[in-house]
């Protein structure tokens, strides 16, 4: 079934990309990349062209036919309502609820204070050195990791996955997530739970495609 064109703007180690990417594999849909480089020259987001896209500046956005979509968390609900199958919400508002708070304990509390501009306006703004800022990454990122293992690990639902035995929105943002701490050098012994789900995800090759070393402009660093 042809279901449109599908362009993403993604930078390949944007946590908030990786996201989409999984859930747009999941589906089993075709896109584009579209490659927004957030460091060279300044920063590709902050051009012109695609502030037009998207006055945030800020990546994803995903083109849908006619369609500008922003952010990732709406762009996924979109992607779950558009293509209802296979689901990536559970069936109960209870279940929903729950995937829904994993989600925004990432996309709300860990990612925005830990993502790329921030981390530029403390070098810039506040003199913070590299070692403080990546303290100040692992600050944020074992602070939000403990809720979510001690979340999970008391979830009566959380099966293979973070909501039973298929991915949801849920696993769609952990996995970045846990990526990012790892980059950073978050020691992740502590959160067995998640680190059993994030395997569990890491298999799948709707996983394996989106990964960031995967992606087309992995190698322009």
């Amino acid at each position: 079934m042809n279901h449109g064109t599908i362009r993403l703007y993604s930078y390949w180690r944007s946590s908030a990309a990786y996201r989409v990417r999984i859930a747009l594999n999941l589906k089993g849909l075709a896109y584009e990349i579209t490659p927004v480089h957030l460091l060279r020259d300044g920063g590709e987001q902050h051009k012109q062209a695609f502030v037009d896209l998207n006055p945030q500046q800020l990546v994803p956005v995903l083109l849908h036919g006619n369609r500008v979509l922003r952010q990732s968390m709406a762009i996924i609900e979109y992607l779950d309502e558009t293509f209802p199958a296979p689901p990536l919400m559970p069936a109960t508002a209870r279940d929903r609820q729950r995937v829904r708070l994993v989600a925004q304990m990432i996309a709300c509390d860990i990612h925005p204070v830990a993502n790329l501009r921030v981390l530029q306006y403390l070098e810039r703004n506040l003199g913070v050195d590299q070692a403080g800022r990546e303290e100040w990454i692992r600050h944020w990122i074992r602070s939000g990791l403990d809720a979510i293992e001690e979340t999970l690990a008391d979830n009566p639902s959380t099966g293979t996955f973070c909501d039973g035995e298929q991915p949801t929105m849920a696993d769609c943002c952990l996995v970045p997530q846990v990526f990012n701490a790892e980059r950073f050098g978050v020691d992740m012994a502590p959160y067995a739970t998640i680190r059993r789900i994030v395997q569990a995800c890491n298999v799948l090759p709707e996983f394996i495609a989106a990964r960031p070393e995967r992606q087309p402009d992995a190698q322009a660093q």
